[in-house]
């Protein structure tokens, strides 16, 4: 089948097979595959207004329902938000309400914010056979390995370590991890052109291990939460490993299930 680009219509994309597909899919859901397209292609920036509904429905010849369908989907998957009264945009790492959705360990009393962090390495590397795995690259490929320490109110509470593809993340270095303010994934975003859609994690228990406990200040043996975590960007591709230990005598881990 031939591809679909974002600018042909549903029906264009039907000619062009020259025989129905052999899977069906309802035409929301192709359209909210073609709006996709847009977002991974760059048409429409984070942070950038797309058209409205009546226009995309002009432009791919579907119901305006259809649309807004497709767009209910889109805001619900957090790849686009609504903003009363303005339109639709693309959802950025930048908005507020984006820096706590891959943060969920929140204190127990007092506001959420976010952490302050404190690098401990930064390096290019060849990728263990386990990351290179779990990133969908070959052993040995380059990976940005980074640790950092993140501490809440100067109290060390983080523990974490990320590998980055390194093709993608090329120039990634801890001058500018250092220099950067804002959350790091707003600087995936604007700077190596990766936003992260959607992350899978695994939590359990452990004990801390001399070094860690050492960069968090307790003692060897503590209980910790230890969460490894693969974020995706469009296309289900997997641009992130991140593991990460939480001392948890003030805050605790959240998740919101719907």
């Amino acid at each position: 089948m031939n591809p679909v680009t974002p600018n042909q219509t549903t029906s264009d994309a039907l000619g062009a097979a020259g025989a129905p597909s052999p899977t069906f899919s309802p035409l929301y859901q192709q359209i909210k595959g073609l709006i996709t397209q847009s977002l991974q292609s760059g048409e429409w920036k984070p942070g950038e207004m797309i058209p409205s509904e009546v226009e995309l429905a002009n432009r791919f010849k579907v119901s305006q329902g259809t649309v807004r369908k497709a767009i209910d989907e889109l805001a619900a998957e957090n790849l686009v938000v609504r903003k009363q009264g303005k339109g639709t945009f693309v959802s950025t790492h930048h908005e507020a309400r984006a820096h706590f959705r891959f943060l969920r360990l929140v204190p127990d009393e007092g506001v959420p914010h976010y952490p302050e962090s404190r690098f401990i390495e930064v390096k290019r590397l060849r990728a263990p056979a386990e990351v290179a795995r779990l990133l969908d690259l070959k052993s040995g490929d380059a990976v940005v390995y980074i640790k950092r320490v993140q501490s809440f109110d100067n109290v060390p509470t983080i523990v974490e370590e990320l590998w980055l593809p390194g093709l993608i993340f090329k120039g990634l270095t801890a001058e500018r991890l250092n220099e950067y303010k804002g959350p790091m994934y707003g600087l995936f975003e604007s700077e190596f052109g990766t936003r992260m859609i959607r992350a899978e994690e695994k939590i359990r228990a452990v004990c801390a291990e001399e070094g860690d406990a050492g960069l968090l200040k307790i003692a060897a043996g503590t209980p910790l939460l230890c969460a490894e975590r693969v974020s995706f960007t469009y296309g289900d591709k997997p641009v992130e490993l991140r593991r990460g230990l939480y001392l948890t005598e003030r805050h605790h881990y959240q998740n919101d299930l719907s």
